[in-house]
C-alpha cells in the first residue's frame, strides 16, 4: 500500500530517541523530509546524521526546542515551514515522568511539569501547525498517548491522568479540525524506551510472558502504527487512538 508520504515533511517531538527517534526513522523511509525535535541539539544532530546517511534522499532539519516554551516551538514549526516548504504531519510524541508514587505524595511542581509537557505541548504543538500551515493546507496529527490513560496503575498514576487527557485531546482536536486535518493516537502498552526503563529492565523476559504475544513491544513497533496514521492508507480515521501493546489489554483477569 501507498503511504503517500513521499516528499512531505514530518515533524517529531521528542526525536532524540525511543519511540521519537524510530518514527523519525520510519517517515524517513517512507520518503518524507523530516524536522527533529527535542531539547538536546548534539543528540538531535547525531540522529540527523543517521537519517542522512541511511535516506540521502530526504531533507533533515534538526531544531532544538523545549516542548513546552511557546516561543520555542513557534520557533521550530516556522523553521519546518521556512526550510522545508510544508508542514504535512505533526507527531506529538514529547513525555515526561518526573513523580513515581502515589498521587496523593505528588508536589505541584512535579505536577505542574508532567503537564506541560505530557498535555499542555499538544495543544501548543497542535494550535501552532493549524494556524501556521494546516488551516490552509490540511495534514495529519499524531498524539502520543499510552495505554495507561486507560487503566489504573501503581506509581505513575499522574503520569497516565495526562496521557488520559492525551485521548480525549485527541478526539476534541479532530472534531474541531476536521475535514481537512486528521488527528489520531497511539496507546502504546509497554515499550523498551528509556523513558519506561525503570519499569522493566531487568525483568523483562517475565514482564513479556504475561503479554500474549509473548514479548515487550520495540520502538519500531510504535513507529509502524505512526506511519500508517500520517499516511494516505489511514485517509478515512480520525479521532481514534490506536492500541499497540501486544495485547497486554486483552489479557484475562484472574478471578
Amino acid at each position: 500500500m501507498r503511504t503517500g508520504l513521499q516528499g512531505k515533511t514530518a515533524l517529531i517531538t521528542g526525536a532524540s530517541r525511543g519511540i521519537g527517534r524510530a518514527t523519525a526513522f520510519a517517515l524517513a523511509a517512507e520518503g518524507a523530509n523530516v524536522v527533529l525535535s527535542s531539547r538536546k541539539q548534539d543528540a538531535l544532530d547525531e540522529v540527523a546524521k543517521e537519517i542522512r546517511a541511511q535516506h540521502p534522499g530526504v531533507q533533515v532539519l534538526a531544531k532544538a526546542a523545549n516542548v513546552g516554551d511557546e516561543e520555542q516551538a513557534r520557533a521550530c514549526v516556522q523553521a519546518a515551514i521556512d526550510q522545508l516548504g510544508s508542514l504535512d504531519v505533526l507527531v506529538n510524541n514529547a513525555g515526561t515522568s518526573v513523580h513515581f508514587g502515589p498521587m496523593v505524595e505528588i508536589d505541584a511542581r512535579a505536577a505542574e511539569k508532567t503537564v506541560q509537557v505530557n498535555q499542555f505541548a499538544v495543544v501548543l504543538w497542535t494550535q501552532l501547525a493549524w494556524k501556521l500551515w494546516m488551516k490552509e493546507h490540511g495534514g495529519a496529527i499524531i498524539n502520543m498517548a499510552s495505554v495507561g490513560g486507560m487503566v489504573t496503575e501503581h506509581g505513575i498514576g499522574y503520569y497516565n491522568a495526562t496521557k488520559a487527557a492525551v485521548i480525549h485531546l485527541t478526539r476534541q482536536f479532530a472534531m474541531e479540525l476536521a475535514p481537512s486535518v486528521r488527528v489520531n493516537g497511539i496507546a502504546p502498552g509497554l515499550v523498551k524506551t528509556h523513558l519506561a526503563k525503570a519499569l522493566w529492565e531487568g525483568n523483562e523476559e517475565a514482564i513479556g510472558k504475561f503479554t500474549p504475544l509473548g514479548r515487550l513491544g520495540e520502538p519500531e513497533d510504535i513507529a509502524s502504527a505512526a506511519v500508517f496514521l500520517a499516511g494516505d492508507t489511514s485517509s478515512w480515521l480520525t479521532g481514534q487512538t490506536l492500541v499497540v501493546d501486544g495485547g497486554a489489554t486483552i489479557r484475562p483477569s484472574i478471578a
